[in-house]
């Protein structure tokens, strides 16, 4: 067929005479399909089941003799912080590990660094003037919720397929001291897929910050969420803080919300021997210890990185199919239209899709009224305003394969509809 582009008059309007015919079809089915988080689907979860059992009236303690039904242990246990030390990239006495939520621990360390600062030596936050945060978009809407919340300004940096544009990023951070930092999804970065290269990583521990306590704000959600056997290597951003002489710059969260249970996991905060006593030095202050059972319970599920990597191979069994069938709708019905370009993620949890400019918003709205819902366009950047309105997430964990084709289908006959109406 070629591109839309290419199309008379009379074969534009007959195309979209189809388009239309098909979408009303599709509505009249009253599908409900909700693509707008990226939730593990239940096949996945069923996969940690064990975690629920694997500890019982004779484990309860850990390998320090502590009683894990009783108050303490602000850091976690030792075994845990062992085994999800290695799966962050840090020492033993570099971690925290804490709740079901890394998103609560990004919060709170946002919020601690507006009342207190974010170490002993530089003035809270929320004393000065204005806090700004750089913003690599498209990015992840929670992390900029945050912001937007706590009434950091938020400045869009441009990605591209090594990570976020580190002329700009270097740039910003070299010449204004309000910039206090910067949120990195490093490994399939929510939602483009891209891994950050080497180079990338480097530059951002090395770089000049006018601000004394500029930090990374580093994400790593996805390290074992891999949909290949042949990763690409992400290197290990605090070993690279530390060799260029910035040890303190980069804090790291994590969980295994994605890896056991999305409501029941463990949230994982990394970072220098300092970062972490200033950390638990306000914790002390906010709770008196965290679910140290859970913590055991995933200790003895796991036992160890081995036991991890096998176990997300599994998840990657289950979901692999589903990234697949979004690829091979969306080439089928789009791929040489000219209105549609989309990520080819190798693990992570999304599809990053963009439309021509102008279109994203029309797209989803119709894909929500056909009964199909998508992360809102614009979502995506801060203060949810795509200045091309053209980045649409796809999240294809959480439905079945079934709803998956026809949702993929719903969303290139909006896409369509939409250029066609732009085109006039």
């Amino acid at each position: 067929m070629g591109t839309l582009r290419d199309l008379s008059g009379q074969e534009l309007r007959a195309y979209r005479a189809e388009l239309s015919s098909r979408y009303e079809k599709i509505k009249a089915g009253k599908p409900n399909i909700d693509m707008t988080r990226g939730k593990p689907c239940p096949e996945q979860l069923d996969l940690s089941l064990g975690i629920l059992t694997v500890a019982d009236a004779g484990h309860y303690r850990a390998v320090d003799g502590t009683d894990c039904r009783n108050y303490g242990g602000l850091e976690g246990l030792p075994e845990a912080r062992r085994l999800f030390g290695e799966y962050l990239g840090v020492g033993p006495d570099e971690i925290i590990i804490a709740g079901n939520a890394s998103l609560t621990l990004m919060h709170d360390v946002l919020m601690r660094a507006m009342l207190f600062g974010v170490s002993e030596s530089e003035p809270a936050w929320g004393r000065l003037s204005e806090v700004k945060f750089l913003a690599p978009s498209p990015g992840y809407d929670r992390h900029f919720a945050i912001c937007e919340h706590l009434g950091i300004r938020m400045i869009p940096i441009d990605m591209d397929e090594n990570g976020p544009d580190m002329d700009a990023v270097e740039r910003l951070a070299a010449e204004d001291a309000g910039v206090k930092g910067i949120w990195c999804v490093p490994r399939y970065s929510n939602p483009t897929g891209v891994t950050y290269s080497g180079e990338v990583v480097e530059r951002l521990a090395a770089m000049p910050a006018r601000a004394a306590d500029f930090r990374i704000f580093w994400d790593d959600t996805y390290t074992v969420h891999h949909l290949t056997d042949h990763p690409k290597p992400l290197r290990n951003i605090l070993e690279a803080c530390k060799s260029t002489g910035n040890p303190d710059r980069v804090l790291l969260f994590g969980s295994t919300s994605k890896v056991s249970f999305a409501g029941a996991g463990l949230a994982l905060m990394g970072g220098s021997r300092k970062n972490i006593e200033f950390t638990v030095k306000h914790l002390f202050y906010q709770t008196i210890g965290p679910d140290k059972l859970n913590q055991l319970r995933h200790v003895l599920f796991f036992k160890d990185m081995a036991g991890i990597e096998a176990h997300m191979k599994k998840h990657a069994a289950i979901i692999k199919p589903k990234f697949e069938a979004v690829d091979e709708i969306l080439a089928r019905e789009l791929g040489e239209k000219g209105v549609a370009e989309w990520s080819h993620p190798q693990g992570g949890y999304f599809i990053s899709l963009d439309t021509p400019d102008g279109c994203a918003t029309q797209a989803v709205r119709m894909a929500a009224e056909a009964g199909v819902k998508f992360t809102d366009a614009g979502a995506t950047f801060p203060y949810k305003k795509d200045p091309r309105d053209r980045n649409i997430r796809i999240a294809p964990t959480f439905p079945s394969l079934g709803e998956i084709r026809l949702a993929m289908e719903v969303l290139a006959v909006c896409i369509q509809l939409a250029s066609l109406e732009k085109q006039g």
